[in-house]
């Protein structure tokens, strides 16, 4: 592992986060993977994750994709809308390496999102692998997008701020339905929201080689993630797969990345801003230091109440590269914190 030290609270939420990171990958029968995405969450439990917001309501979808259907959850506050109008709207891809997709722990995290953002939030249950493998997922997504955008108008959602969004598998997910949508002429986005996404699965960088050990997230977990996710060997190097392996990244939706500085996947997201402003593509990669991958869900996570904030600011309407990673306190004290 690498020599950095974990701090009390650091291991409580690492206690917290999800057991499986230290099973054996190739114990997970499906029978095993299908009982921990269908399990619900405990009151006891729910203390360890956010307190959602008693004002945002729930609804519950159903997306019409190829060849078949797929659940799609909507959080939103009906009070934020009667004071501001029309909302933004956040597709949400969820993370769990396209194989595990617990839909109330999810919902416990976008609800919370959904009010200190005051947008609306789309969490789209996609068909999950190995039963569904590449590149069903990324279907399911940018089907979920098209079926929204025609259904903004029944939700005082705004058409000229919809989000594509995902955590970790759920980035790589968001950032090819925002390529996927750009190609085929669909949607057009007003940003993208990547959190310590996966873009490079042939898993070779060098924070991947630091941080192969981490607590929260390791290289033996991260292969089993792809290998499920893959049909066959060669998908892995499909930009449809890894997005950072795209030969054309321009004229993309803005990108607001955050990753976590002890993530085996920090340097995807440094790379893929990289990429993105190279080729002409706006992109902020904001690094959350001492923060391990997957913090956002957790009350106690670190670089949580900052990251929260970049992703308001940028929703709000800031220019991406102007976004920075900062409790709102602070955000305040800066001039150019006054008007967002």
């Amino acid at each position: 592992m690498a020599d950095y030290k974990l701090t009390r609270r650091d291991m409580k939420m690492i206690r917290m986060s999800s057991k499986l990171q230290a099973r054996d990958p190739e114990s997970l029968t499906d029978d095993l993977i299908d009982n921990i995405n269908k399990m619900s969450i405990t009151r006891r439990e729910e203390r360890r994750y956010l307190c959602p917001s008693k004002h945002i309501s729930t609804s519950t979808f159903v997306i019409p994709v190829s060849e078949g259907a797929v659940t799609g959850y909507y959080f939103s506050n009906p009070r934020v809308a009667e004071l501001t109008g029309l909302t933004p709207l956040i597709i949400f891809c969820h993370g769990g390496g396209w194989v595990f997709g617990n839909m109330d722990f999810y919902s416990i995290f976008l609800r919370h999102l959904a009010e200190v953002t005051e947008s609306s939030i789309l969490l789209v249950d996609y068909r999950l692998s190995p039963k569904f493998r590449f590149p069903t997922a990324v279907e399911d997504c940018y089907d979920a997008l098209l079926w929204a955008y025609d259904g903004v108008r029944y939700w005082k959602t705004d058409p000229d701020r919809i989000f594509i969004a995902g955590d970790s598998a759920g980035g790589a997910l968001a950032a090819v339905t925002a390529m996927l949508a750009r190609d085929r002429k669909g949607p057009q986005l007003a940003g993208q929201i990547l959190l310590y996404p996966i873009t490079d699965c042939r898993l070779r960088t060098n924070s991947m080689t630091q941080f192969r050990d981490s607590p929260m997230l390791n290289e033996n977990m991260l292969s089993f993630y792809v290998k499920n996710y893959a049909r066959e060997p060669k998908d892995i190097l499909s930009p449809m797969f890894s997005p950072l392996l795209s030969q054309d990244l321009s004229r993309l939706p803005p990108a607001l990345i955050i990753s976590a500085e002890l993530d085996p996947l920090s340097d995807d997201g440094k790379l893929y801003a990289d990429a993105l402003n190279q080729a002409g593509s706006k992109a902020n990669v904001l690094i959350s230091q001492g923060s391990f991958h997957g913090f956002m869900p957790y009350k106690h996570g670190k670089g949580r109440l900052e990251a929260e904030c970049a992703i308001q600011q940028f929703i709000s309407g800031r220019s991406v590269e102007n976004v920075q990673l900062c409790t709102k306190r602070e955000l305040k004290k800066t001039s150019k914190g006054l008007a967002l």
